[in-house]
């Protein structure tokens, strides 16, 4: 009779560990390996104590002439979405195959002299992820004190 319940014993033990393991699922898995777009965070770079602030139109022709003068006609088909203006940063979006090109043609551009005052744009970040960009202030801060 003992040999019956140590064998009862046994399969309770066995089904208690089958229903924990049932009690986490997973319910979708995706994997996003190559996304359409990418973003980048933008800021105006004056030599001048105030260089004002930013509008969309001031973007996109900051933009439209970098890419001109790096890629030529072709730069200027690269499409650019203005996601937010403020201040003297803006937000972007770019197809994800021509970060690369945008951001070399931001980086080699020399700027634009308007009234005497030299402006340009300064690229403050770049990702895939749009979360990776926002909330950025204040982190070149972190180590300099």
């Amino acid at each position: 009779m003992t040999d019956t319940s140590e064998m009862a014993d046994t399969s309770m033990t066995g089904t208690a560990g089958t229903a924990k393991a049932k009690k986490s699922r997973e319910l979708v898995t995706a994997t996003i390996k190559a996304p359409p777009f990418s973003y980048a965070h933008l800021e105006v770079f004056s030599a001048s104590a105030n260089p004002g602030e930013l509008d969309a139109i001031q973007v996109r022709s900051y933009c439209t002439s970098a890419l001109k003068q790096f890629l030529g006609t072709t730069g200027e088909g690269v499409p650019i979405d203005i996601l937010k203006v403020e201040g003297k940063d803006c937000w972007l979006r770019v197809p994800h195959d021509d970060l690369a090109a945008f951001s070399a043609a931001i980086t080699a551009w020399q700027g634009s002299l308007q009234d005497g005052i030299h402006s340009s744009l300064r690229i403050r970040g770049c990702s895939d992820w749009l979360g990776a960009l926002v909330g950025r202030e204040g982190q070149d801060k972190l180590w300099t004190g």
